[in-house]
C-alpha cells in the first residue's frame, strides 16, 4: 500500500520569527517511514488504533483489541508503557486528586495503576501484531520504558502531550534512530518549537506532530483545526491528529486540511467501563473512520480540469442551439424558434446571437440541432440588424 521511495532532507520553514525557541532549519525528512510504511506527501492517511488502559486489565482483551484493530483498517496499534510509580507518587495529597473531569475524585496512582499496560505482557502483544501484520508501537513515560522497548524492537516512539515538556525522554527516544512522533496536546508553540529542537539536536531526521487537544473527551469547537495548515506553514515534516472526540467528524476533515497520521482511541465496547471506553471508537466505528479518512484523501487529488471518464457520457447533455419551432425557408431566425437547450448536438451556444436576424436557409423542424448549413448564405450583418429592428 505504502511505497520505500528514498525520502529527502526537508527544511523547517517559520513565520514567527518573534518566537523565542527558533524551530531548526534543516535535517528532518519530509516523511517518516515505520515498518517500510512511508508516512507523509503522496501517501494515504496512516491510521493508529490506541489502546491506552481499555484492556481493563485483561491480557485476552488487549490481544483481542490488537485483532479487532487489524480486521478495522489500522495501519497500527499503540500501547502505553509506563508503571504508575514511573508516572506520579503514590500520595494521598490534593495535589494528587482529580478534581474534575471523567475521572473526578479519583487518585492519580490509582487511575495510572488500573491503566498501565503490564510490562509482561508486552512481548505477547507485539507477538500477536506480528501474527496480524500490523504494526504496535509505543508511548515510553520514562527512561527505563524506552530501554525496555529497545529490547522488543520497537518501531517507532509516540510522546504524548503530559510529557512534551519532558526534554530527556524526548532525547532519549531520538537516540534510537527510530521514528518520533510528538503530541502537542496542551503545548505553547515555544514547548513545541522546543520540543523539535531537542530532537533536531538529538540528531532526529524522523518526526511527525500531531495536534492534538487534550480534553477527555475534546469539545468539537475547541479543536481548531486550523492549527493543521499553520503546523505545516512552520515545519517541513508530516503533521498529523491525536483526535479525542467523540465520533470521527474531526478526524475526518483533518485529512482534508493535510493530516497524515490519524489516531484514535480504541475499544472492544464502549459501555465496558475502561478507563478511556467513553472518548474510543468501536471496530465497526473505526472501520467507518479509515475508510472515510482514506475517501476524504482520496477527493483531494490534484489541480485537475480534465474531462474525468465519470464525465464522459453525460457531456452530450450539455447545452447547445436547437430549433425550437418550425422554421420556413427564409424565415428569420429569433428568440423564439432557435434557443439553447440541452443537449449538446448543434451548435456552441456562443453562436446564439449570430444566427438571431438571419434567415432560414431550409425548412427545418423543431428538434433539430443547428448546424451553419441552416443559415442563408448571402445574409449580410446590414440585413440582420434591419431584422432585428423591425425592417426588411
Amino acid at each position: 500500500m505504502f511505497s520505500k521511495e528514498q525520502l529527502s532532507n526537508a527544511h523547517s520553514k517559520r513565520d514567527d520569527v518573534s518566537s523565542p525557541v527558533m524551530s531548526p532549519t534543516s535535517g528532518f525528512q519530509g516523511s517518516i517511514e515505520i515498518n517500510g510504511c512511508r508516512i507523509g506527501p503522496g501517501q494515504p492517511p496512516y491510521m493508529v488504533a490506541e489502546l491506552s488502559g481499555n484492556h481493563g486489565g485483561k491480557l485476552e482483551t488487549a490481544l483481542s483489541l490488537i485483532d479487532a484493530a487489524a480486521d478495522s483498517g489500522a495501519h497500527a496499534v499503540k500501547i502505553q508503557t509506563f508503571k504508575a510509580d514511573t508516572i506520579t507518587l503514590d500520595c494521598n495529597a490534593p495535589d494528587f486528586l482529580i478534581k474534575e473531569g471523567l475521572w473526578d475524585g479519583r487518585r492519580l496512582f490509582e487511575l495510572y495503576d488500573e491503566a498501565h499496560t503490564p510490562w509482561e505482557w508486552h512481548e505477547a502483544l507485539f507477538e500477536r501484531a506480528r501474527q496480524r501484520n500490523i504494526t504496535l508501537f509505543s508511548s515510553p513515560f520514562d527512561v527505563s520504558a524506552v530501554e525496555f522497548l529497545e529490547k522488543l524492537d520497537c518501531p517507532a516512539y509516540k510522546i504524548a502531550s503530559f510529557e512534551v515538556t519532558d526534554i530527556a525522554l524526548i532525547r532519549k527516544v531520538t537516540e534510537t534512530g527510530k521514528p518520533v512522533i510528538i503530541s502537542t496536546g496542551m503545548a505553547t508553540l515555544e514547548e513545541i518549537e522546543e520540543a523539535v529542537a531537542t530532537v533536531a539536536d538529538a540528531g532526529g531526521t524522523q518526526l511527525c506532530l500531531l495536534h492534538c487537544i487534550s480534553g477527555y473527551p475534546t469539545p468539537v469547537e475547541d479543536c481548531n483545526l486550523a492549527t493543521l495548515k499553520d503546523l505545516q506553514n512552520r515545519f517541513s515534516f508530516p503533521i498529523g491528529l491525536s483526535d479525542h472526540t467523540l465520533d470521527s467528524i474531526v478526524a475526518v476533515t483533518s485529512v482534508a486540511l493535510g493530516a497524515k497520521l490519524i489516531e484514535k482511541h480504541f475499544v472492544l465496547d464502549r459501555l465496558d467501563g475502561s478507563v478511556d471506553a467513553q472518548f474510543s471508537l468501536e471496530p465497526d466505528a473505526f472501520l467507518s473512520l479509515t475508510r472515510q479518512c482514506h475517501q476524504s484523501w482520496t477527493a483531494i487529488g490534484q489541480p485537475d480540469y480534465s474531462l474525468k471518464s465519470s464525465e464522459v457520457s453525460n457531456r452530450q447533455f450539455r447545452r447547445s442551439l436547437y430549433i425550437a419551432k418550425d422554421v420556413k425557408a427564409g424565415e428569420i431566425f429569433d428568440h423564439h424558434n432557435l434557443r439553447s437547450v440541452r443537449p449538446a448536438h448543434g451548435l456552441h451556444p456562443r453562436h446564439l446571437e449570430e444566427f438571431i436576424g438571419s434567415r432560414a436557409a431550409m425548412d427545418i423542424s423543431a428538434g433539430t440541432p443547428l448546424s451553419w448549413s441552416h443559415r442563408e448564405k448571402n445574409e449580410t450583418d446590414f440585413n440582420r440588424v434591419q431584422s432585428k429592428a423591425g425592417g426588411v
